[in-house]
């Protein structure tokens, strides 16, 4: 009798303690804010993220995706992540100035040759190890998602550095993007992504710089007569969480979530150089704006031009990064 009540207990003690009991607690969520349109390669990415983590962790995990803005803007949406209001993101690579230095690599123009360069440094150790830059406070790096190589657009054709002379430019708040249009000549403005649109339509500004993807999304060939096919960086970005958070999601409810964003981080990466080329075409079609490709020998001297940047900025970045950075390139 008295074994029996022990293995009464016994089983009484195990169906608590079973995962059946746990699924009756609330489930973690994460609310995804980010910047950009739902079909750019960051948005789809982000709905990729949500679709899988539904399938795979449903009552575990629930994610909430806010695009364009809704939730928060490009200026706070870091700060809300590190106060608990959002628990991901994926900012630019430029939007971290303030909490490390090295990431100002990905800005250098002309660094990388194309977008493979940058996926190659991108699986590099010291790379790999950029992701934890910003550990100190309180930001945990999980993925790289890439969103192509950007061009200039402006409201004249731009087919030698000297024709940017005079012109104000949308930029992010990076201190390398500042610098690189002082060395054109040319003013900056730093500027929310989402206002963007209404300061050229307004004439604030004569020119942004992105990808063809961004371009697309918020119709900047619309208000921008000539988009200047330059290619001279790239924009990516960086997943990112709370790294309070992210340590208090049991052990393996987290590492099922990095194995879907490794999934979705392929998928992102993999897609944006399609997403931009299509983007690329649908503008060309719409011929709203002459879009302006450089020769070899045209792009070589805005190389020339802008690679002394990289000498300015090696000491903030580090030279085993830059070096790092620049052995991916194949020329």
């Amino acid at each position: 009798m008295f074994k029996s009540l022990l293995s009464l207990t016994f089983m009484a003690l195990l169906v608590a303690t079973s995962p059946v009991q746990a699924e009756g607690k609330a489930p973690i969520v994460i609310k995804f804010s980010h910047v950009v349109a739902e079909d750019t390669p960051k948005g789809k990415g982000a709905l990729l993220f949500k679709k899988l983590v539904e399938e795979r962790l449903a009552g575990q995990v629930v994610v909430e995706v806010y695009p364009n803005s809704t939730l928060f803007g490009d200026g706070d949406e870091i700060n809300a992540l590190r106060e608990g209001k959002v628990q991901m993101l994926a900012p630019s690579l430029s939007k971290f100035e303030a909490y490390t230095k090295q990431l100002q690599v990905f800005d250098l123009p002309f660094l990388f040759d194309d977008l493979e360069a940058v996926k190659r440094f991108q699986k590099r150790d010291k790379s790999r190890e950029l992701l934890h830059a910003m550990s100190s406070h309180g930001i945990y790096g999980l993925a790289y998602w890439n969103n192509g190589m950007k061009q200039l657009t402006a409201n004249r054709e731009l087919r030698k550095p000297e024709d940017a002379k005079g012109l104000v430019f949308r930029i992010q708040p990076s201190s390398v993007l500042e610098a690189q249009f002082s060395q054109l000549g040319a003013k900056t403005v730093k500027m929310p992504f989402a206002e963007a649109f209404k300061a050229l339509q307004a004439g604030t500004i004569q020119g942004t710089e992105g990808p063809w993807s961004n371009i697309a999304s918020q119709k900047v060939d619309t208000v921008q007569p000539f988009i200047n096919e330059l290619n001279h960086g790239s924009l990516s970005y960086m997943l990112i969480s709370s790294k309070t958070f992210w340590a208090s999601i049991p052990y393996k409810t987290r590492t099922d979530l990095e194995a879907i964003i490794e999934e979705v981080s392929f998928s992102v990466n993999k897609d944006a150089e399609a997403l931009n080329n299509n983007d690329r075409q649908r503008i060309i079609a719409a011929g709203n704006a002459k879009v302006v490709t450089l020769t070899a020998e045209e792009r070589a001297v805005w190389r020339t031009a802008l690679s002394p940047m990289w000498k300015t900025f090696e000491a903030e970045i580090g030279a085993d990064v830059l070096r790092a950075a620049q052995a991916v390139n194949r020329r």
